[in-house]
């Protein structure tokens, strides 16, 4: 009987469809310059390299293995809108996972691609605190049953658990996920989430009842979620996380934000590993008989190109007055990037590639060759405020007035736009932009828009509940997607005033002048059907006075049909329309 138990375990998390590389961009010091390292990372061909060359290395050195998914692979890309979701089933079967967690962009379209997903995987997917119990009996498509679901027990008040072998032993994964997925995502009105903590408490318990100790939570939680979990929840041997697309390890000598891998809380050990299939987290974990982690060693690892663009960064360059710089420095400086602990090689899976390529590249590329404008600088998005931008988003107040600008053609008395910073996804690169970019990288979900009238008391509520929400200013917060961009009104929001006294002034922009809007009276908003729908703190927009749907015009149509007519206006940032003073 060993006394200590080796676990080798690889993880990814919120790839969102993202099968190929992805770029990235490293910043490096040396002799006392600041140098850009823009080169290209990851990718499924890449992931399935190194995850099978992890797996022989387990079984050489007699350690069980473990490759694991925190959930959200649905969405993000083009290959999620041209194949929904076939794709990601597909590639993922090659990859082998042992189990993936149910993320809230698995479920934003509702039960039935879900169930379509379930019908193509040959992994269980977790879903532990996902509540079928009231499932309707005569529904098409149901999920109760699936025998790759692993639900909620309604009559042990626990989660179904993947039990492997472990040693002498055996090791249960729970998979977790969001219990407040109806404020974020769209399950069917009869799926409901049972509270994260509870349910894992209970299952725990009923685990040791059974003489099983050494216990994964597979989590679509958030780090901060993750480390709630941790603290009240005794028993866990690791939680592999996702959904806050957070990147663990020492990566400050890059130029990235990151974490501590591994960080521990309650003695328990928590595994993120970024997003986008950017990276790939491996852990070399000890735990003892009782399932504690005596040790865990590992990183995430980004596997990058060879082909590396090395530029000096361009505060410096102006400051010094330079521009190019030496072969001596490029060499010094790739060097130095490859050298770092947390840095690949690009070698590949060419099944997984040639897959990628033969049976889903062809569709996208033809959408990639529809050029709609040409963007003359980078526009950042960014979902909070922040001190570099101060007013947040560069794009997302383009999108809204793309949404106010469609709108308005049939509704003549429109007041304003509104939307949320999440339902942006990445920032204008300059250069051409196409319409791969637009459907694929930046708008990748595709909803209705919802023209409504609401009145301007409930417009107050909703914009300060949504900000809120993205903060945690007082609340629970959903995460910084909720964040409200705007066109037509600007907000002022000031954290440090009590609740609901922090929207300090609505202004509409009419007859060509800004003035405060009136509680009393209404006006007509459009947003995306997500919003209107009252997700994630906007749940005042349904108090609106009526809602109507606009079947012909999806969120990315709108902003496909602005810059494809205006496109030489998105050159600098609009006015803000945010004004924001945090509470810390």
């Amino acid at each position: 009987m060993p006394n200590t138990y080796s676990l080798s375990l690889a993880h990814i998390n919120d790839t969102h469809s993202n099968f190929e590389p992805s770029q990235v961009q490293f910043s490096l010091s040396f002799n006392e310059q600041t140098y850009l390292a823009e080169t290209q990372t990851g990718g499924y061909a890449r992931l399935g390299h190194q995850i099978e060359t992890a797996r022989i290395a387990a079984v050489k050195n007699q350690h069980e293995f473990m490759f694991l998914h925190g959930g959200d692979s649905f969405q993000g890309t083009l290959y999620f809108r041209e194949f929904q979701g076939a794709a990601n089933a597909h590639l993922l079967n090659m990859l082998k996972p042992d189990a993936m967690v149910l993320g809230n962009h698995e479920i934003d379209a509702g039960n039935s691609p879900v169930l379509a997903f379930l019908n193509r995987i040959e992994f269980p997917l977790l879903a532990g605190n996902m509540d079928l119990s009231q499932e309707l009996e005569d529904k098409e498509g149901r999920l109760k049953h699936h025998p790759m679901l692993f639900d909620y027990d309604t009559e042990q008040q626990c989660a179904k658990v993947l039990i492997k072998p472990f040693y002498d032993k055996q090791i249960a994964i729970i998979g977790i996920t969001l219990d407040q997925m109806p404020l974020i995502a769209r399950p069917d009105p009869d799926t409901h989430f049972i509270n994260a903590i509870d349910t894992t408490k209970n299952t725990i318990a009923k685990l040791h009842q059974q003489g099983i100790y050494h216990i994964v939570v597979l989590s679509h939680l958030g780090l901060d979620q993750d480390r709630e979990l941790a603290e009240k929840v005794d028993g866990i041997s690791v939680i592999v996380g996702g959904h806050s697309h957070t990147l663990q390890g020492e990566f400050s000598d890059l130029g990235l934000s990151h974490t501590e891998y591994g960080e521990r809380i309650n003695n328990t050990p928590i595994i993120h590993a970024s997003k986008y299939a950017e990276v790939l987290g491996l852990a070399q974990i000890e735990f003892n008989e009782s399932g504690q982690c005596l040790s865990l060693n590992g990183n995430n690892y980004f596997m990058i190109d060879e082909q590396i663009k090395v530029s000096l960064d361009a505060k410096q360059a102006k400051k010094a007055d330079l521009q190019d710089i030496s072969q001596a420095e490029i060499d010094a400086v790739t060097s130095q990037l490859l050298a770092h602990p947390g840095i690949l090689n690009n070698a590949a899976n060419d099944e997984v590639h040639q897959t990628i390529m033969r049976d889903y590249r062809p569709a996208l590329n033809a959408l990639e060759e529809q050029v709609l404008a040409h963007i003359p600088r980078d526009l950042i998005h960014t979902r909070l405020p922040s001190k570099h931008f101060p007013h947040g988003s560069e794009i997302a107040p383009w999108v809204c007035r793309s949404m106010y600008k469609a709108t308005k053609l049939s509704e003549p008395q429109l007041d304003f736009a509104l939307h949320n910073a999440g339902g942006v996804r990445q920032s204008l690169i300059k250069g051409n932009l196409s319409l791969a970019d637009v459907l694929g990288r930046i708008l990748p979900f595709e909803l209705p828009l919802v023209k409504y009238q609401i009145q301007g008391k409930f417009l107050y509520q909703a914009l300060e509940s949504a900000i809120n929400s993205a903060t945690n200013n007082g609340v629970t917060g959903t995460g910084a997607g909720s964040f409200p961009y705007t066109y037509g009104i600007r907000y002022f929001y000031d954290g440090t005033l009590p609740m609901n006294h922090r929207i300090t002034l609505i202004e509409e922009f009419t007859q060509g002048e800004w003035r405060a809007i009136d509680s009393q009276k209404l006006y007509i908003g459009v947003s995306s059907a997500y919003t209107a729908a009252g997700k994630e703190g906007y749940d005042a927009l349904l108090k609106a006075h009526w809602q109507q749907d606009m079947e012909s015009m999806t969120l990315p149509e709108a902003f496909v049909d602005f810059v494809s007519q205006h496109g030489n206006l998105i050159e600098n940032p609009l006015q803000p329309n945010v004004h924001y003073i945090s509470h810390r």
